[in-house]
């Protein structure tokens, strides 16, 4: 095998190949793929500790044919009973650049969401995507998180900085996530930081995701929103949400006596508000509630009533005794044991 390294290779004439299961190795791959055509180099980066491969690899072929008809007839096939991902390299130009930059939080306090995250790991560097809580059925938070930066330098710099810190009421732990294959590794290790090195001097940009516009808001800072204006009641009535009487519309062309114009002041039926005199106070108020006894029917009988009314009777002074009143003025004598008296 030559000792090429991938970044070196014809991108044109090499096939990415992932799924790659840990007993394969370098020479295994290099039989296998060379049933597809002359094999130049195979690249399989390796773990620095443990020197084992990361489950994927690059290998090179003499042209741009033999990987076009190695990435045709080598990607499903099953090695140790896992199918191999075979792809042209240059294919992966047009997919997003995933460097592994990313950290796991954990012992969060459940008050921790995802726009704290945003606030507390943005200043290390740019975040790729969105910060996540990991939560329940129930939205409630599971106490980890994750956080993904474009570059190791601001990961490192977020794990010295925020490890063992305090955020809200729980010190949280931040260090490198698992890797998704599985396999028990994290991310940072030395062939990621190859490939984000190679990444950045070849001027290869980290495409990030749009944070939502929520997390630039500043502390305390909320969208204002316009008030309500109640509905205008056009048929006039009881305003419940105004707490007042609206009076009917007037007529058009009606306009009412200039000494008899109400004053434009609303006046609150609870006796909160001023109240206009008798003659202005509307007399279409609300429905007495229900559950209320009837108003009692107007007295036919007795004093006040109009039984005792009597057109032309003099209700003055009763006249001393002996007083007889002048021939004429119709004043009817005083009943028989009836007691003088004043002040009626």
């Amino acid at each position: 095998m030559s000792g090429q390294k991938h970044w070196e290779q014809d991108k044109e004439a090499t096939v990415y190949v992932g799924n790659i299961d840990e007993r394969a190795t370098d020479a295994l791959i290099w039989e296998l793929m060379v049933q597809a055509g002359p094999v130049v180099n195979v690249h399989l980066p390796k773990d620095r500790v443990t020197q084992s491969h990361q489950g994927f690899g690059f290998v090179e072929f003499n042209g741009e044919v033999d990987a076009d008809y190695a990435a045709k007839i080598m990607n499903g096939i099953r090695l140790y009973g896992k199918p191999l991902r075979v792809n042209k390299a240059s294919a992966d130009k047009q997919k997003p650049l995933e460097i592994g930059a990313e950290l796991f939080i954990g012992n969060l306090d459940p008050m921790v969401d995802e726009k704290i995250l945003y606030d507390t790991f943005s200043r290390f560097g740019t975040l790729t995507v969105p910060p996540k809580v990991a939560r329940d059925d129930n939205g409630l938070s599971k106490g980890y998180g994750f956080v993904s930066y474009s570059t190791f330098e601001a990961s490192d710099d977020a794990i010295h900085n925020m490890n063992g810190q305090f955020l809200m009421n729980k010190d949280v732990t931040v260090q490198y996530a698992y890797k998704k294959d599985g396999k028990g590794e994290r991310h940072g290790d030395e062939a990621e930081r190859m490939l984000a090195a190679q990444a950045k001097k070849h001027n290869v940009t980290i495409e990030t995701q749009p944070m939502p516009p929520a997390y630039h808001q500043q502390p305390g800072q909320t969208t204002p929103t316009p008030p309500v204006v109640p509905p205008i009641m056009a048929s006039g009535g009881f305003d419940p949400a105004m707490n007042v009487a609206v009076p009917p519309p007037r007529p058009a062309g009606f306009a009412p006596p200039a000494g008899n114009r109400p004053s434009p002041v609303a006046y609150g039926l609870n006796g909160n508000g001023p109240v206009p005199p008798m003659g202005m106070r509307p007399n279409n108020l609300p429905p007495p509630p229900s559950g209320l006894p009837a108003r009692p029917p107007p007295v036919q009988t007795g004093y006040g009533s109009p039984a005792d009314f009597h057109p032309g009777s003099f209700r003055g002074p009763v006249p001393p005794p002996g007083f007889a009143p002048a021939p004429g003025t119709g004043a009817p004598p005083a009943p028989p044991g009836f007691a003088p008296g004043y002040g009626r």
